[in-house]
């Protein structure tokens, strides 16, 4: 263990209200200490204030607001559009529209807004930080609407920003991370712009393959991660709700297996870092 003083770090578990699996394994690692914040989709059939009220009561934990704007989730905004089936558009349609600059500006932001809102009754205060489920905060028009509606609706929340600690070279295999990284400078610049925090460095993609060795990735995550520096995961139990909803299933319940162990902590001391 270096002899340095451990840099503090955030690890969080994001999608927290997608199913019930997810749900009860993410308060799980949160009262063991084994994660520091996760993120909150309300727009999710299980985000229900008994799913919310155990949230509360899991732990010492940031609570954000994950923002989700992507199939098969359906808007809180009733006059959102362009919709595909009363829905979301799914994700590859949701960031060719907004590449194009072809969202409705207006619904976007009121349904940017109803979220926060829905997320401020909820826990009884704004998010302590607001993230994207797929990344979706970070896209053309989408940033444009979360920055400000952070500043006006949560000016003391963190907004997450995806530029990697990790070196280029050891990333080319990880063709989402380069895409995130890449809107995230933009991202970044203008929230400094608006007085807004961001973290200074993330970590946490990967292909989500079945093969995919999380034990050896996650360290990968934790070289050069500096203070305050943020690392996402996706633990969870998988149950028909999760199945129905989203594909990262087993791999869910892999991580969550890799936190619940003593590998977890003995990573954490090997590279000098430790939760905030």
């Amino acid at each position: 263990m270096s002899q340095e003083k451990p840099r503090h770090f955030w690890l969080c578990a994001d999608d927290y209200g997608i199913a019930p699996g997810v749900n009860a394994a993410i308060r799980e690692l949160v009262a063991r200490g084994r994660l520091n914040a996760t993120s909150v989709m309300v727009v999710a059939p299980s985000c229900t204030p008994a799913e919310i009220d155990a949230l509360k009561n899991a732990g010492k934990a940031a609570i954000g607001l994950h923002l989700t704007l992507t199939a098969p989730f359906r808007p809180l905004n009733p006059g959102f559009t362009p919709l595909a089936q009363a829905a979301f558009h799914p994700l590859p349609s949701t960031l060719r529209l907004a590449l194009l600059r072809r969202l409705d500006r207006a619904a976007l932001a009121r349904e940017v807004d109803a979220q926060i809102a829905a997320f401020a009754k909820a826990f009884g205060q704004p998010p302590d930080f607001i993230d994207g489920h797929q990344h979706v905060h970070l896209f053309p028009q989408v940033r444009d609407a979360v920055l400000d509606a952070a500043r006006r609706l949560a000016p003391g929340a963190w907004v997450r920003q995806c530029v990697s600690a990790t070196a280029l070279r050891a990333r080319l295999s990880d063709p989402k991370g380069l895409l995130v990284d890449a809107l995230s400078r933009v991202v970044r610049r203008r929230a400094q712009k608006l007085g807004l925090k961001t973290n200074p460095a993330f970590a946490g993609t990967y292909t989500y393959r079945r093969d995919a060795d999380f034990a050896r990735l996650f360290s990968g995550f934790l070289k050069g991660l500096p203070e305050g520096g943020l690392v996402m995961c996706h633990p969870g139990y998988v149950d028909d709700e999760l199945k129905r909803l989203d594909p990262l299933t087993t791999m869910r319940e892999r991580e969550y297996t890799y936190l619940s162990s003593e590998a977890f902590p003995a990573a954490l001391e090997a590279q000098g870092l430790m939760l905030n």
